[in-house]
């Protein structure tokens, strides 16, 4: 699926700046990106639109021309969703990209009153723990755990989520109830199989926090995988407490090793391609999110 409007928004900007370096940094987009998106861009329309010399760019005649048109085609749009929003309110498709354990346990509970406050919103969710580019993928806004790695995107916070290590009532029956963190040597510890994964636990020990190996005979590509394995009695897991925190009061799963708990977490935020004119459903759905996203305490 192309994204012409975007390819007129990144034409815009670079006639506008006269650089694709500082088109880049309006957009929040990397340079090559930008060239990427002309080149795509004058492919499709089979003219030159932009001369690149070693020193300068300069639209060409057909790329005069073209700049005037779009201006006034993005702005007779801008003008069509504002008078459209003053008067009936956000609408229109909202593609949504979640990670797996967040989406099931924190968003989709929250979507019925969402789509009862806008009914003329439809909503595109997926849910996936690969991370996505939302400069070339087809969603408006995705939400994510852990730290950020793209300056091109904006971000708000919705929250901080502490960490957990924790086991069935079944599997420590089985196995017993290990003690201190040295006792993970003997336990089957379930652990992520995607390349970014640590094997390695934090724990506070003797006023400082030490990282210690674990092994187990099981690997997720998911934390929903490795949280049913361990609702199960498969083995024990460290998850995030807005994952579990359901299972935690329920006794599905116990906190083990609290004392050794080093306070650590991760930010989940929700992100969007920095447009300087937000659409009204993405500004509804962050607003939305900010109101009613309340993460267990740590």
């Amino acid at each position: 699926m192309d994204n012409r409007l975007g390819e007129m928004e990144v034409f815009l900007a670079v006639a506008r700046q006269g650089s694709l370096a500082q088109a880049a940094a309006e957009l929040r987009l990397t340079p090559s990106a930008v060239s990427r998106t002309l080149a795509r861009l004058e492919a499709r329309l089979g003219v030159q639109l932009i001369a690149r010399t070693t020193r300068a760019l300069a639209l060409t005649p057909e790329g005069e021309t073209y700049r005037e048109r779009v201006a006034e085609l993005i702005e007779d749009i801008n003008g069509l969703e504002r008078d459209f929003s003053a008067a009936h309110g956000p609408a229109g498709r909202l593609r949504v990209n979640a990670s797996v354990p967040f989406g099931m346990h924190c968003l989709i509970p929250l979507l019925p009153d969402f789509q009862r406050s806008y009914p003329a919103i439809t909503l595109d969710l997926a849910l996936s723990d690969t991370l996505i580019d939302l400069v070339d993928e087809p969603a408006d806004v995705a939400i994510r755990v852990g730290p950020l790695r793209d300056s091109r995107l904006r971000a708000r916070k919705l929250g901080h989520s502490t960490m957990a290590v924790v086991a069935s009532p079944s599997y420590l029956a089985r196995h017993g109830e290990p003690q201190t963190p040295a006792d993970l040597e003997a336990h089957h510890c379930l652990r992520f199989s995607f390349r970014r994964s640590i094997d390695s636990w934090p724990f506070l020990m003797h006023g400082a926090i030490i990282h210690l190996a674990v092994d187990g005979q099981f690997l997720g590509n998911s934390g929903e995988v490795i949280r049913l394995t361990a609702l199960a009695g498969g083995g024990i897991a460290r998850l995030g407490r807005y994952h579990i925190a359901p299972d935690l009061k329920a006794g599905r799963l116990v906190e083990i090793l609290a004392p050794y708990n080093p306070g650590d977490g991760e930010d989940i935020h929700v992100l969007h391609v920095g447009h300087e004119r937000m659409a009204g459903r993405i500004r509804a759905f962050l607003d939305f999110l900010e109101q009613r996203i309340h993460l267990p305490p740590g």
